[in-house]
């Protein structure tokens, strides 16, 4: 390789080094402006919005933000205990969960390859993502299910446990997930399952809500199913150990 190839190598990658910093910057900024600002819309809203302009032809959608202290503390303890029991502890990533989503997804590619079944369904892939990872995830970035996109929610979580409180990214996160189709954050869901505001949520319909939010789709057609009493009576046990933020 001649010299003028390796000057012109090390221009190409010192310009990949500038423009990923600059894109951090851009985020980091983002984020901090997240301190005073709330969010208009998040990067996962805007691409549903897009699905259901094309595929329905119209955009039924249903979100009010509000403050944190209209939340009621219930729905906060029941999401925390349902899907990020360490929320108050870790700074973003909780890697012990990390290594068990890592350690059970393995376990199913051994078992699937020693067992494979015609039209059997690929194996489900268990995840660890905090809350924070979660917000970073549906807040910035794309839903493609690459390294390096799972590698840019790593570092987006770091920044917002840096930039904002606790206090703060649970209140994003709340006003801006979704819980059904259309149907974003705790006030158009307490409005939308059961007609009273968010501030008002008792334990079992707080439980039932953070039931729904692995999959909020497909359990906004069965709210009251047994499954979902069940998981709620479960997580509705757990809360009582929860601290908040």
């Amino acid at each position: 390789m001649t010299a003028a190839w390796m000057r012109q190598l090390a221009r190409a990658g010192a310009l990949v080094l500038l423009s990923a910093l600059a894109l951090e910057l851009a985020f980091a900024a983002r984020i901090a402006a997240m301190r005073f600002v709330d969010p208009q819309s998040t990067s996962f809203q805007r691409s549903e919005a897009w699905r259901l302009l094309t595929q329905k032809g119209r955009i039924a959608w249903s979100q009010t933000w509000v403050d944190g202290a209209r939340i009621s503390p219930n729905l906060e303890r029941a999401v925390i205990a349902s899907e990020d029991a360490g929320f108050i502890e870790h700074g973003g990533v909780d890697w012990d969960a990390v290594e068990s989503a890592w350690e059970k997804n393995q376990r199913a590619e051994q078992r699937s390859v020693r067992a494979p079944r015609p039209g059997r369904a690929a194996p489900k892939v268990v995840g660890g993502s905090t809350i924070t990872q979660q917000l970073a995830k549906n807040l910035l970035l794309s839903g493609e299910r690459t390294l390096a996109r799972k590698g840019q929610e790593f570092v987006l979580a770091q920044l917002l446990e840096a930039l904002l409180s606790k206090q703060r990214i649970l209140e994003i996160y709340l006003n801006s997930v979704e819980w059904g189709e259309g149907v974003f954050g705790a006030q158009a869901a307490a409005q939308h399952y059961y007609r009273i505001d968010a501030s008002r949520l008792g334990v079992e319909q707080a439980a039932r809500l953070a039931v729904m939010l692995p999959a909020p789709k497909r359990f906004e057609k069965r709210p009251g199913s047994a499954y979902v009493v069940a998981r709620a009576a479960t997580i509705a046990a757990r809360m009582g150990a929860v601290e908040l933020p």
